[in-house]
């Protein structure tokens, strides 16, 4: 089976940003998901807790470590909203925000 992957503003945005070799690592990352969907796991993906289902696809080329937030919308559709460079351990607080936002919008024009 395979998946669909919209990619909103914001994500393309940031993936237009990156490097060639992060952005290569990026766009191979949004296939994986569209080939394996739920299937997808580490070290590929990590679902973040307490966000009720948003989760994270991992990038790293050398030291340089990207995420790009996304979460399934229904049946076969993904949804990846942002993303941003890694510099800390943790993931960033505002980042989760800013893609729980943009899941919100997402979700709400679906509606109309």
């Amino acid at each position: 089976m395979r998946y669909n992957v919209e990619v909103m503003s914001p994500a393309v945005d940031f993936i237009n940003s990156l490097s060639p070799k992060l952005r290569a690592k990026a766009l191979r990352a949004i296939e994986l998901l569209k080939e394996f969907g739920f299937r997808l796991g580490e070290p590929h993906s990590k679902t973040l807790a307490g966000t009720d289902g948003l989760k994270e696809l991992r990038i790293k080329v050398g030291s340089d470590i990207c995420r790009i937030f996304y979460f399934h919308h229904k049946n076969t559709l993904y949804v990846a909203t942002s993303g941003y460079i890694k510099k800390e351990m943790k993931t960033d607080h505002g980042e989760i925000e800013r893609a729980q936002t943009l899941r919100e919008i997402f979700e709400k024009e679906m509606l109309q």
